[in-house]
């Protein structure tokens, strides 16, 4: 398995927001202490969303396939085994050593590690058949959401593909928002104390964005049409999750 310097980090990072080299630098420390929670609990709870990201990337044999904020390898594992080359990112060293650790029994030899951060990520231009992201772009500031999605599409061959897997939902202004977070209350608050706590947690982490600043599924749609791809779609999966892909013109 093979370990890639950061591309173009020093380039990239001159034309990043200070905001957001700040939030990269929060979110490093955040996955470094949490990363083995995230990979023993977390995971398991979005099955049904991985599923559906790897049911969007197709049947074909995928070539060189981007995975942004790959985490532990829940969904790099799976993609490689039908790319050519896989390119598994990640913030948070401790992430991509659990992914390592996972890949070192499999016959798989074309996973390569980068350590960075989304903002700071960066690969040659047309040089991608398939970026996949599965619950990691929520936590980037608004401004980074829109400069990810377009820095993708240059990344993309003609043809080529984004899907993305996420949280999406918005402050509550929607009356749809609105029915999602009202049956999670519900959920929550039926296991007792601790599923208040839980409800007061996620709904301070909503309203402040601090940690998670998820965006509507019409957000992303319109951020993909700007960035010039074409056969755009969305689909909800499960409560606040959704799929969102987009094709390269």
């Amino acid at each position: 398995m093979k370990i890639l310097d950061p591309p173009a980090a020093s380039v990239l990072a001159g034309r990043s927001s200070v905001a957001g080299r700040v939030a990269a630098g929060t979110q490093r420390r955040r996955w470094q202490r949490h990363a083995a929670a995230w990979e023993d609990h977390a995971v398991a709870g979005l099955e049904s969303v991985i599923e559906a990201v790897i049911a969007e990337t197709g049947r074909s044999p995928l070539g060189v396939v981007v995975d942004i904020g790959c985490g532990g390898g829940a969904l790099a594992l799976r993609l490689a085994a039908r790319a050519e080359r896989l390119i598994a990112v990640d913030v948070s060293p401790a992430m991509l050593e659990t992914l390592e650790q996972r890949a070192a029994g499999s016959a798989l030899d074309n996973i390569e590690l980068c350590c960075e951060s989304i903002e700071g990520f960066d690969v040659t231009e047309g040089s991608v058949d398939l970026v996949v992201s599965n619950y990691a772009l929520h936590h980037l500031l608004d401004r980074d959401k829109q400069r990810f999605v377009t820095k993708a599409a240059g990344w993309l061959r003609p043809g080529g593909k984004l899907v993305m897997g996420d949280m999406m939902i918005g402050r509550g202004l929607q009356q749809e928002d609105r029915r999602i977070l009202a049956r999670k209350a519900r959920v929550l608050v039926a296991r007792g104390p601790g599923g208040w706590w839980r409800v007061v947690k996620n709904a301070w982490r909503l309203l402040s964005r601090t940690v998670e600043r998820p965006v509507p599924i019409r957000t992303w749609t319109e951020m993909l049409h700007q960035a010039g791809f074409v056969d755009v779609t969305a689909r909800r999966v499960v409560s606040e999750a959704a799929v969102v892909t987009g094709t390269r013109r």
